[in-house]
């Protein structure tokens, strides 16, 4: 069940989502600064095209205040407009009892978007 979902999620804003996340990782990764946030978002990619049967969970490292201090940061250099994106998606997709389940994991995606640093893809 989770393929068939996968795939019907690739193709009604799955994509778009992961295609503006590389894109958002490209864009970081010019700078030696940004590297670390262009890497946050490849792994954001990689949920974003598979949602469905993944999960996120706490990681060790980073813990404390550099995962905040990095959140933080991150909000201003791409996590807002992320998150407005799969808000965006999520509400649009809610309307109807169909997309519920697809406008549930775009507000799963949202959380991550807004908070990526000091967790692992599981």
């Amino acid at each position: 069940m989770n393929v068939f979902l996968n795939i019907v999620w690739l193709l009604f804003g799955g994509a778009m989502i992961a295609v503006e996340y590389l894109m958002s990782s490209v864009a970081m990764m010019v700078t030696i600064i940004g590297i670390p946030f262009g890497l946050q978002t490849i792994k954001l990619a990689q949920v974003a095209l598979w949602p469905f049967g993944t999960d996120t969970s706490s990681s060790g490292w980073p813990s404390g205040c550099i995962a905040a201090v990095m959140n933080v940061v991150w909000w201003f250099v791409g996590g807002i407009p992320i998150a407005l994106s799969h808000l965006a998606w999520g509400a649009l997709l809610c309307v109807t009892v169909v997309g519920i389940p697809f406008g549930l994991q775009h507000f799963k995606l949202m959380r991550l978007a807004l908070f990526p640093f000091g967790k692992t893809v599981v």
